[in-house]
């Protein structure tokens, strides 16, 4: 692939800058986090991979916020930080 794209760990390609691609909401599945992005896309990600967030209430999981205008999301009662780019890289 050409162009300013970068290869990730797994195969995948990512675009250069974190703040290429923001996030724009979070919900949650049973077992599931899925989060909106600023390109239209929604990507899924097992909760299993987050065991703080796996283990939270449903109530803590709602309390969240956008870290940078998007470029992450931060969960206040958990002390978790979750950055785009690396729910792009997994």
């Amino acid at each position: 692939m050409r162009g300013p794209w970068q290869p990730c760990s797994y195969g995948e390609w990512i675009a250069p800058s974190p703040t290429a691609v923001l996030a724009m909401n979070v919900r949650f599945t049973r077992d599931a986090l899925l989060v909106a992005l600023s390109d239209g896309r929604e990507i899924s990600t097992p909760l299993e991979w987050f065991p703080r967030l796996r283990n939270a209430t449903p109530k803590q999981r709602k309390n969240w916020r956008l870290i940078a205008k998007g470029i992450g999301i931060h969960w206040e009662d958990m002390d978790e930080d979750i950055a785009v780019s690396t729910l792009l890289c997994i």
